[in-house]
Formats: C-alpha cells, structure tokens, sequence
C-alpha cells in the first residue's frame, strides 16, 4: 500500500509552569499520513522553543513530495527521506520533521493493536521519576515541587543544576535531598552548562548527596569530554537527549562516554531510529531512559530489552497541555506508568 498525502497542523500550548522566561510554551506539528486506500496514521513532531515553522515547512513541502508514492513502511520510508534531507542538515530540524511522517507510519502499522505489543511489550508498568525545568525557581518553590513529587510516589526525582554560584546548586541539591529522603533516587541535569573543570568541581561537591546520575555536564557533541569526566568521577554519566543520530549514540558508546543514554523519540526522528539506538546501547550493556513525551516514550519503554524509568515533566506532558482527548494512551498513578492498550500510538488530538 502506497502513500497518498500528508497533512500538518501546528498547535503552540502555554506551560503552567513556563520553563523559563523564554518557553513559556511548547509547539507541536500534528501530522496525518493517508494511504491510497484512505487509512490514516497520526503522529507529531515537536519543538519546545524554537523551530515549529521550520519544521512544518519542510513538512509541507520537501518531505510531502517525497513521501507520496511510497510504501507505507517506516523503516523504508524514514531510510529514503533521511537521504532525501542530508542537505538540509544531519539532525535537529530534519530528525524532528522525520519523525512527524515516522511516528504516523507506526500508527498505521499498529493496525488495531498497541505500539508496546506491536514492539514486544517486555513488562507492564515501570516507575516514574519527577522532573522539572526549574533552575529558575526560587529555593521555596524547588522544595515545594520535590514534595509534590513524594506525594505522588515518585521513586526518584530530577533537578536542574549549573548556577552561576556552586554554592547555590550545593544548598538547593541538599534541601531536596533532605525533602525526598535517602532512598528515592536522586538526578541532576546541567544542560550542557558546564565546562570539563566545573564539571569535575561540581560533582566532588554534590557528590555527598548521592546523586543517581549527572545529565548532560559537558556540551552534548564533546565525546571527548565526557570520556574524560567520566573516567575521573565516580558519578554516572547520562547523554542523550540532545543527540539526534545513531552516529552520535555510536560515537558516544564506542568511546565510553556515558553510563545511560536518554534518545529523544523525536528529536532522533522517530520510532525507527529510537529501536536502532536502544539496539545498540544494548550492545554495550547501557540501558535507554527515554527523554520526555511520556505518552509516547512511556510505552517504548515498556518493550526496553533493559531496565529503564520514565521521565514526567510536572505539567508538561500533552494530556496536561490539553493537547490530547482521553483515553491517553499511558497513565500514571502511585509512582508506575501503564499503558492503556489503545490501538496504535493512541494518540487522540484535541478539537
């Protein structure tokens, strides 16, 4: 069966709790794929900040007149289009626009069973940790949101580190520590804030708070770096979430570079590079906690061949958003996610 059209839609939703003074929002490209015997697959592509336009153009245009014709097979489709956009840039907004026809495709090959069982479901539920975009919160509101955190009963939590002053990430890594007690795990992300000598200076002193893993201290393509404070800390190390290639998880997994990698389902491009990437960090014994998009990424990683955790940004995940109808294809309560065995993706956009 061949592809007959691909349609977009591009919606922007306001975060209850902006992410800074810059995202106040997050923007999704919804994208319809329809066969030439009128089946239809729903995916999205996404961008917290910038791009959206960017993205839908190339939608639009460049990936809409190469798609329609082929076979409705992911992996075949993403591999020619993938090609077809090299010139355009090896990753970020082609990767995003990719997985926007990708994530449509597996809807459709879902038929009426559910992604997790169409992958292999492997468990049934899996915890959840607590995360927010808060670097920017006051001490107050950083220790108010790890309690709502261990009311909900989350098994870890994760917070924002790299202030100007190490002082102020020690104190603010300290409180939460001591709101969520020494046996919930405990995460901290610098976003790429750091240089290799304040990473190292960071962690000796955060190290006392037992810290589950340090996320993303160096800039995000420095394989060297990471190799580097990896090897002088004791700390593990996770990558990922600003990757956009298999090459660059093959890079970072070659050298030795991180203990977790965190591939973003659309920031790769879509369902059939996350399976190549969870493939090949299995290769090295290095499990896959899949970053953000918990609707989407929760249910990949019920069919993980290692252990993972989903990650839920407190009021940013699309049913929040008022983004999706319910059923929503996972749930969370008492500190596990499930899926709710929707057919496809089960994703239900709202009017």
């Amino acid at each position: 069966m061949t592809i007959a059209n691909l349609r977009t839609e591009l919606r922007t939703a306001a975060l209850p709790r902006p992410w800074g003074a810059d995202v106040p929002a997050n923007h999704v490209i919804v994208t319809h794929v329809t066969l030439a015997d009128g089946r239809t697959g729903t995916g999205f592509s996404w961008t917290p900040q910038i791009g959206a336009h960017a993205v839908r153009a190339l939608l639009d245009h460049d990936l809409r007149e190469a798609l329609i014709g082929l076979p409705a097979h992911p992996e075949v489709v993403w591999d020619r289009l993938w090609r077809h956009l090299r010139e355009a840039g090896p990753g970020g907004i082609t990767t995003v626009a990719l997985a926007g026809v990708d994530l449509a495709l597996w809807d459709l090959r879902c038929g009426g069973e559910a992604l997790p069982d169409v992958l292999g479901r492997r468990r049934d539920e899996l915890p959840v940790y607590g995360s927010g975009v808060n670097l920017h919160y006051s001490l107050e509101e950083l220790v108010e949101q790890a309690g709502r955190w261990v009311a909900a009963g989350y098994r870890g939590v994760k917070i924002k580190v790299g202030r100007p002053d190490l002082a102020e990430d020690v104190a603010r890594v300290a409180a939460v520590r001591a709101v969520i007690g020494p046996d919930r795990l405990l995460m901290i992300d610098a976003n790429q804030r750091w240089d290799l000598h304040r990473a190292r200076r960071a962690l000796a002193a955060l190290r006392e708070f037992d810290p589950h893993w340090i996320e993303e201290p160096l800039p995000a393509d420095d394989v060297a770096g990471h190799v580097e404070l990896r090897r002088s800390v004791d700390v593990p190390i996770a990558v990922g979430e600003n990757v956009y290639t298999t090459y660059g998880f093959r890079d970072l997994l070659a050298a030795g570079a991180c203990d977790v990698v965190q591939p973003n389902v659309v920031r790769v491009g879509g369902i059939t590079p996350f399976l190549r990437i969870a493939e090949l960090a299995r290769t090295y014994d290095v499990p896959v906690y899949p970053h953000l998009l918990s609707e989407v990424s929760g249910q990949l990683a019920l069919a993980l061949p290692l252990p993972s955790m989903v990650e839920d940004v407190e009021d940013a995940s699309f049913g929040r958003l008022g983004l999706l109808a319910e059923p929503y294809p996972v749930e969370i309560s008492g500190g596990v996610l499930r899926a709710s065995g929707g057919a496809g993706l089960g994703l239900r956009w709202s009017s």
